[in-house]
């Protein structure tokens, strides 16, 4: 895996690399070295989210490694802040990082609330340093208080390390020292880092050449820069603590164009009353929700955690826009071309939103819902009537390809919820467009540009799933708002597409089974053909027959299937036997046969440009495919398999609570430490769907039914109405 560039420094440093800091010039003015090293951001697996549940506050937090990573502001799909670290050092001897330290600890301090705690011991117990971590409710800023103990009984310096990547982009700040406070900008977005007590020195350096924790990392010693810009800067205070006479100091970091000020009243405010005041917030909006249901008795604490994480993933400039996650797995957070500024994976996709807003509603947040429902046919619908891929958080699209479940879910979530007649001409855009849609060469719906995983081209059982299910819907919607003609034509196309699934889709002579079975998806919608395409993600080419996918579930999931059809039985046989694996978490799936979206054979990150048929990476298990199937199991009357599915997903959250995009599997490099079976990998962590299917199924279990099927599809394809 990728390893966080402070880190990496060490290893730099003792082969010489760094030019030296010439120790003849004068301390003040410009640091030399500029513009710094190429700006990465931390990996993808965070094990804290925070943020305030008001509106002032539009300013969240992760972390990794040790460290504050990821901090977006002025909107979450902007990160402006890579990290901000600590050095400690004797001055003379030694100095270490605490994203070096082997002994970390992370945990929520309330389960009410999003304030963190690390913990981190120095590998050769000379200091312990406990960091708390919170936003400030009332503005935008992040307070961490800091408690620092030397272990030995010498004092030593402490020093806090802050690296801006302001407005998505670290190549182009400037950073400068305001009296006692380290002030950087690019000229859209200011941040200021201040504490109390004050620093007792300052410097402003470019990373890998003159900053902070270069300086010390090689002489012990720093020396003070005034100024530093343009490029990769990094800015260094020296804290008052010494681990002995003085253990304890605030850092606020504030941004805005008054970001010094802001800075500063945070830390007037102080670290427990803004806390405090955090922390209400969320009990608050914990206790307008639904009781914690009884069937995750034993991960209350991670059920709530999920529920502020969601809400926590809402943009507060943008209602309803939910991104999927607070990170940039891998390759997308290097910055390399087409990279800077980041996009994923903090972008909202209307796939995403649907998960996050069902289990927002099924835990009894209705507002979310609705304004996700709002969002997404106003913000993200383009002008032919399709949503967008994904789109920044103020509806701009990012990637631009079309896929059409995320123009049917959105329709699905708004016939559950309802929809006032103003945007009723909103939803027959999109259904009209899933009926009229025509490919590049003129293939016709339901033929996708992209399905769910968004790889392929084609006709994919989980897709048109979703746009029957979005038709039907649509003509309940039309009837309530009486277009008739609407609702006779979007019935008669949802009928047809069911009447050919099974020749898109379901192949009688494949090589998987001797019995009839769901492919993950075919080319030419002919099941029975052996077209053979690359799987992508530097995979290998396959016949379309032998790729299996638990996509299909979603027939099941939205009451176009019954849970005991005999294909739906022999296809669960196939994918168990071609893709999953049981792990000490439990067992979970692979997205599809020979999958290599995720880390390389060695755990070293992925990257999207390697040769096709090279399989030098492995996608690994998608614990959110337990809770896909534990829905399935309840559509069968398998309560108990339910539950188990359910006990296995929360057991995959680490300990600050976040649930992973992907976890280790099979191929996890064997004999080393960092690669657990069955935990998170650095894949998109906290990932919202994860979160999210984890609400559904609780209360789904809760209920002994799939509680977001809907009815108007069941009633229609299997008679329960």
């Amino acid at each position: 895996m990728r390893r966080p560039l402070i880190l990496a420094l060490t290893g730099v440093l003792a082969a010489g690399l760094l030019p030296a800091v010439a120790a003849a010039e004068p301390e003040g003015g410009a640091a030399p070295g500029g513009p710094g090293a190429h700006p990465l951001w931390l990996p993808a697996g965070k094990t804290g989210f925070g943020g305030s549940r008001d509106q002032a506050s539009n300013v969240w937090f992760t972390l990794h490694s040790g460290q504050l990573s990821d901090v977006y502001y002025p909107d979450l799909s902007t990160p402006s802040i890579r990290s901000l670290g600590f050095v400690v050092t004797d001055g003379k001897s030694f100095a270490a990082t605490d994203a070096d330290a082997k002994f970390e600890q992370v945990r929520r301090t309330s389960p009410d609330g999003l304030t963190y705690e690390q913990t981190i011991t120095d590998e050769k117990k000379r200091w312990k340093l406990r960091k708390t971590y919170v936003t400030d409710p009332e503005r935008a800023s992040v307070l961490v208080d800091v408690d620092f103990t030397s272990l030995t009984g010498k004092p030593y310096q402490l020093y806090a390390v802050l690296d801006p990547d302001l407005d998505n982009n670290g190549t182009d700040d400037s950073a400068r020292t305001e009296g006692d406070t380290l002030v950087a900008t690019d000229g859209k977005v200011t941040s200021a880092l201040a504490a109390n007590p004050a620093f007792t020195k300052t410097s402003n350096g470019f990373s890998g050449t003159s900053d902070g924790a270069t300086q010390l990392l090689k002489s012990f010693q720093l020396k003070s820069y005034d100024t530093a810009g343009k490029g990769n800067v990094v800015q260094t205070g020296q804290l008052a603590a010494d681990g002995l006479k003085s253990r304890r100091a605030t850092l606020s970091l504030g941004f805005g164009e008054q970001a010094a000020a802001t800075a500063k009243a945070s830390l007037k405010t102080g670290f427990g009353p803004a806390r405090k005041a955090n922390e209400a917030g969320w009990r608050n909006y914990l206790r307008d929700l639904k009781d914690v249901p009884a069937s995750v008795a034993g991960k209350r604490d991670l059920y709530k955690a999920s529920m502020l994480m969601l809400a926590a993933s809402e943009d507060k400039l943008n209602p309803g826009a939910f991104i999927a996650s607070p990170s940039m797995p891998w390759q997308f957070g290097d910055n390399g071309p087409g990279w800077l500024p980041s996009g994923t994976y903090h972008l909202v996709w209307p796939r995403d939103l649907y998960q996050i807003a069902t289990g927002m509603l099924a835990a009894g947040d209705e507002g979310a819902a609705q304004r996700s429902i709002e969002y997404m046919f106003t913000k993200q619908q383009q002008a032919d009537g399709h949503l967008a891929q994904n789109t920044d958080v103020d509806g701009t699209p990012y990637w631009t390809s079309i896929q059409l479940d995320e123009t049917a879910l959105p329709i699905v979530l708004a016939q559950q919820v309802g929809i006032d007649a103003e945007l009723w001409p909103n939803i027959r855009r999109a259904a009209d467009f899933l009926i009229d849609y025509r490919g590049p060469n003129g293939q016709a719906s339901p033929w996708s540009q992209q399905e769910r995983w968004e790889e392929q081209d084609g006709y994919s059982p989980s897709t048109i799933a979703s746009v029957i299910a979005g038709l039907v819907c649509a003509a309940e919607l039309a009837k309530e708002h009486g277009d008739a003609a609407s609702a006779e034509r979007y019935l008669a196309k949802a009928d047809e597409f069911k009447g050919k699934l099974a020749e898109w889709t379901v192949t009688t002579n494949g090589p998987l089974s001797d019995d009839p079975y769901f492919v993950r998806l075919t080319k030419d919608g002919n099941a029975n053909n052996g077209t053979v395409y690359n799987l992508g993600n530097s995979s290998y080419d396959a016949d379309q027959r032998a790729v299996a996918d638990a996509g299909f579930l979603e027939l099941v999931r939205l009451g176009i299937y019954a849970p005991d059809d005999p294909v739906i039985r022999n296809s669960l046989a196939v994918v168990d036997k071609e893709i999953s694996y049981t792990t000490p978490t439990g067992q979970f799936w692979h997205r599809y046969t020979g999958d290599g979206y995720g880390e390389r054979a060695d755990g070293s990150q992925w990257e999207m440009e390697l040769p096709p048929g090279s399989r030098q990476t492995f996608g690994r298990l998608w614990p959110l495919l337990a809770g896909e199937r534990g829905e399935y199991e309840l559509a069968n009357g398998e309560l108990g398999a339910a539950k188990r599915r359910l006990r296995d997903l929360g057991r995959v959250a680490g300990t600050g609570d976040t649930m992973p995009e992907q976890v280790w599997d099979e191929n996890a490099p064997s004999g080393r430490p960092g690669f657990p079976t069955g935990k998170g990998n650095q894949s998109a962590t906290p990932l919202a769907w994860t979160h999210a299917q984890f609400v559904r199924l609780a209360w789904s279990v809760q209920e002994k039914k799939v509680i977001e099927q809907p009815a108007a599809v069941r009633c229609r394809y299997l008679g329960a109405c």
